[in-house]
């Protein structure tokens, strides 16, 4: 397939996919305990936008049925869309800045970092909001743009950060701050379940305001990163190579470093830590279109956004009308896949 043709079927399949990320929203937006037509659906969210709510009126449908569908359906599933956009694009970047494989979004300690934060709020019982967020969730984003900032900072020599050591801090603060996890939890047995569930990742206490805290730092960060779009792919020659093609290697690490981690602070403190979306989504995607990250990114987008909103969806709707934390389902989706990585790479290895 010559570059004409190549870039005419991505395209397609971009529109593709677009149009049913759209049909995605609508259709699960009737899927719950309360029944509501896909029709009654689309009248309900087209009669609540701006510039359109004055062709379409939704005064004769039930308020309740409005209130479910604007306040509590459609909150959480643009929020799954963003965090699963967040996640995507972030493993995408870090899979091919360290040229690794199993690189993921919290692969620097991030989530440790976040869920530290997360438990000190919770068992300090500290409630309220900061700017729209609850507390919980403050408190987790300081927690992972603190961990980063640590981790940052102990594997920088010089001007350099070495990937391996960067790698290496993650892991061993990781390490130390779930220890204090730990130690926090045997102390406060009585909001353990409170601390395990927020872990586990959920979008259960989806609302709008974390959706207008979210998607700007994702929608921000998802452009910024594919600006560096040919830097990461000459990263992945190796730094040697790509300071050959002209690439300040160090400096798109930081910014790429720096950028990513926002993103990732931003939707952990909004869905608790939330597993394999990041490790799987690039993979598949890479599959498909190739490692060239002008494709790469905005698909990883795209497809982590829609595979997102299915997981959240299953969980909210599997075991009626008991909830499972969406973390549960990325992890039973995507452990299986990364121990068939794992596999590969072994074999790789030995090869």
């Amino acid at each position: 397939m010559d570059k004409i043709n190549k870039r005419s079927y991505y395209k397609g399949l971009f529109f593709i996919l677009v149009l049913g990320l759209g049909f995605l929203i609508f259709f699960v937006s009737t899927l719950g305990a309360a029944k509501i037509s896909f029709l009654d659906s689309v009248h309900i969210i087209l009669g609540k936008i701006p510039g359109i709510r004055r062709l379409i009126s939704i005064a004769d449908y039930p308020p309740s049925h409005v209130t479910i569908i604007w306040k509590i359906r459609l909150p959480r599933i643009i929020l799954a869309l963003f965090v699963g956009m967040g996640l995507s694009i972030v493993g995408a970047t870090f899979q091919g800045l360290f040229k690794n494989p199993m690189a993921d979004p919290h692969v620097l300690g991030v989530s440790s970092g976040a869920a530290l934060g997360a438990v000190i709020a919770i068992v300090s019982g500290l409630t309220g909001s900061f700017m729209g967020q609850n507390i919980v969730g403050v408190l987790a984003f300081i927690g992972a743009l603190t961990t980063t900032w640590i981790v940052y900072y102990i594997a920088k020599v010089g001007h350099k950060v070495p990937t391996v050591t960067l790698l290496l801090a993650g892991i061993a603060l990781s390490f130390f701050l779930s220890a204090m996890i730990s130690a926090i939890i045997t102390f406060n047995l009585n909001q353990m379940e409170q601390i395990v569930f927020w872990t586990m990742g959920s979008l259960a206490a989806a609302r709008w305001e974390q959706v207008y805290f979210v998607a700007p730092l994702i929608l921000f960060g998802s452009v910024m990163i594919f600006l560096f779009s040919r830097e990461l792919n000459g990263m992945l020659l190796g730094d040697e190579s790509a300071k050959s093609l002209g690439i300040d290697v160090e400096r798109t690490k930081k910014i790429l470093l720096i950028i990513a981690s926002l993103m990732v602070a931003a939707t952990v403190s909004a869905s608790g830590i939330i597993g394999f979306v990041g490790l799987i989504i690039p993979h598949a995607v890479r599959m498909v279109v190739g490692p060239d990250h002008r494709n790469l990114l905005p698909f990883s987008a795209l497809i982590g956004g829609i595979f997102m909103i299915l997981c959240d969806t299953l969980a909210r709707v599997i075991v009626p009308p008991m909830e499972v934390p969406v973390g549960v389902v990325t992890a039973l989706l995507g452990a299986p896949y990364f121990i068939y990585l794992l596999y590969q790479h072994k074999k790789q290895v030995l090869g």
